[in-house]
């Protein structure tokens, strides 16, 4: 008879006594604990574990918690519960926006946290994007945020990789020049195709083996822009 796999589960936060609670709570044959004390750490073990959940915290020593959490929404769907001391209504609301599947407040409650658990798992936002994509000589690594050229690092605007990152999450499919510019620029910034026609040249550029005749950036006339990955 085949044992079945306990879901795998990543903790990230850097204070050494929640670590050893949550070991305690949780460590009990329900999952397998794996842990990160940075931010940075957490999101490459994201990319490497594949977790079933994340526990999340928002005061790490590198990055904030909100960060990570956008962070990781570029690629990925694993359910977070995000675990802190943060208490405020913005605070909550906040990550919930940036992608959080749950928030718990400490100090917390062992029943309460293995329920919410449960619950994450169940709705079952496990489908994860990989960490990296590749097209032609282009690597997009988006847990690390780098993208690299025949194995060289590329440098990218903020707004650059951001749009790349848009039309990575698309690829093979036609994103809207309304839907880019509401998602980078804002919704007053809807009819500005200018703006996007200069950044998709940029992009271009630096991307393509041939900028005048794109294989990867294509355009479809007056709908939009297609990512063509392998």
């Amino acid at each position: 008879m085949t044992t079945p796999t306990l879901p795998r589960l990543l903790v990230i936060d850097d204070e050494v006594q929640i670590q050893r609670l949550l070991h305690h709570t949780l460590g009990g044959g329900e999952f397998q604990l794996h842990a990160a004390k940075t931010g940075q750490l957490g999101l490459g073990e994201a990319a490497s574990l594949q977790p079933d959940a994340i526990i999340l915290d928002l005061g790490l020593p590198d990055l904030d918690g909100l960060d990570v959490l956008r962070r990781l929404r570029e690629w990925s769907t694993t359910p977070v519960l995000v675990l802190t001391v943060r208490d405020g209504e913005e605070d909550i609301i906040a990550a919930l926006d940036a992608g959080a599947d749950d928030y718990l407040t400490k100090p917390f409650r062992g029943r309460e946290l293995h329920a919410r658990l449960r619950a994450i798992l169940r709705r079952g936002r496990t489908a994860t994007e990989p960490a990296v994509v590749r097209f032609g000589e282009i690597e997009v690594d988006l847990a690390a945020r780098l993208v690299r050229r025949g194995g060289q690092e590329l440098h990218l605007t903020s707004r650059e990789y951001a749009l790349l990152c848009l039309l990575v999450q698309h690829r093979g499919k036609v994103v809207t020049h309304r839907q880019i510019l509401r998602e980078l620029w804002g919704p007053n910034a809807e009819q500005k195709t200018n703006y996007l026609r200069a950044y998709i040249i940029r992009l271009r550029q630096k991307l393509e083996p041939k900028p005048g005749a794109p294989v990867h950036l294509k355009t479809e006339s007056g709908i939009g822009y297609r990512l063509m990955a392998d």
